[in-house]
């Protein structure tokens, strides 16, 4: 056992030398030659292993991420051949790949109206452009397959397996994808697109979902099925079901038997102000017209409301999840200057807008301290202020009337 673990230390170090000296603009060729026996060889365990110490030895981040496909592909011929038993009907990743046969299926329609637009043949172009703007709502739905492994998938596997921080690398690509429907969306709202620009979104499109996939189906889902336990997989596809799948019907989960009911209307919460039981604190929570998530001071996720029209997608997966990974590592480091700011007592609140969709949305953060003024926590809380944007004028408590038929 000791010799199995010493060789795979030493193949973890030698591969991580030959990615090191690839990032360093050392020549690629003679590196291959160099380290070809176990590039040729690489498991998938090892290629998260390897990224995950890529990012931990000081390399920026950018630039890992920006070999990362330089890498894989170096890795490709073993990674591909790699066999897993894949998870049957009733498995949450069963699922997952699922959504992406569906979306392979899409990128493949869209070749040919793209190819006829690229051939520059006005007349035929006109109409191909118009048959490419119906698959963007359909492109913008995989995006609920992000979600789910970015607020599901993600934190279970952060509690589950050390060797975690590539994910970073995959939810930066998953914002890529985010960008590129955007951008897709406002070159084919012109009335004359240009051509050169819709070429280049297109290919930033494919070259970053058909990778995800393969990284997803052959590294990552290889590697997790294996570390994360059953019970976790069932805890998944149920919180699963509230993000809401795409392309497929949502999986049916039989009922497990129901759990004992506390009876939250007994033992009151002393608030100083009033004493509310469980339930109320609940129902006030759900009820308030804002999304509240509050942060401890040990930077971990303890609680979030669950209102009835969600802004942002959250599950239980969550609770106990460093906030730092739950934000996309673009941001990650403006979420660590408000909270330092918070802890040093420089700063109280800071405030964001941003346009979600056909949504105006206003996030504040706040810093929650105790009495003495000691850093408890960060409260974050966010509202749909799209309505409240275009008040005027005055609305006083007398000129109400209940318009109820």
């Amino acid at each position: 056992m000791s010799e199995n673990i010493r060789n795979r230390e030493n193949r973890l170090e030698a591969l991580t030398t030959f990615c090191k000296a690839l990032i360093s603009g050392k020549p690629g060729k003679p590196l291959v030659d160099k380290y070809q026996d176990i590039i040729y060889t690489v498991t998938p365990y090892e290629a998260m292993t390897v990224l995950d110490k890529l990012l931990i030895t000081g390399i920026p981040f950018q630039k890992v991420k920006d070999y990362t496909g330089k890498i894989l592909n170096l890795f490709y011929k073993s990674l591909n051949a790699y066999h897993w038993n894949k998870p049957g009907e009733g498995h949450f990743l069963y699922y997952l790949m699922a959504e992406n046969n569906a979306v392979k299926v899409i990128l493949q329609q869209m070749r040919k109206p793209v190819a006829t637009i690229l051939k520059g043949n006005p007349g035929q172009a006109a109409k191909s452009y118009q048959e490419l703007k119906k698959f963007i709502p359909q492109l913008k739905e995989y995006e609920l397959h992000y979600i789910k492994k970015e607020n599901i998938l993600f934190p279970t596997i952060e509690k589950t397996f050390p060797q975690y921080r590539c994910l970073q690398i995959m939810w930066s690509l998953h914002d890529d994808f985010r960008r590129s429907i955007r951008s897709l969306e406002k070159i084919l709202a012109s009335d004359t697109p240009d051509r050169d620009a819709l070429n280049k979104e297109i290919g930033k499109l494919y070259f970053v979902v058909l990778p995800v996939i393969f990284r997803e189906e052959q590294i990552l889902f290889p590697v997790v099925i294996r570390a994360i336990p059953p019970h976790a997989w069932d805890e998944m596809l149920l919180q699963s079901l509230e993000t809401g799948y795409c392309y497929i019907d949502p999986p049916v989960i039989a009922a497990t038997g129901s759990k004992p009911v506390k009876n939250l209307k007994d033992h009151l919460a002393d608030l100083e102000t009033g004493r509310l039981s469980v339930e109320q604190i609940i129902l006030i929570m759900e009820t308030l017209p804002v999304e509240i998530t509050f942060v401890d001071e040990n930077d971990e996720v303890r609680y979030f409301s669950h209102g009835r029209q969600r802004i942002f997608h959250r599950s239980q997966a969550v609770i106990g999840r460093k906030v730092q990974n739950c934000h996309p590592p673009e941001s990650v480091h403006i979420v660590n200057k408000i909270i330092e700011s918070f802890k040093k007592g420089k700063q109280d609140h800071a405030d964001f807008r941003i346009h979600m969709k056909d949504r105006y949305v206003l996030i504040r953060y706040f810093a929650v301290r105790n009495k003495n003024g000691q850093y408890r926590g960060t409260l974050e809380v966010s509202q749909d202020i799209t309505e409240i944007n275009k008040l005027e004028g005055e609305q006083r408590l007398p000129d109400w009337e209940d318009n109820r038929d």
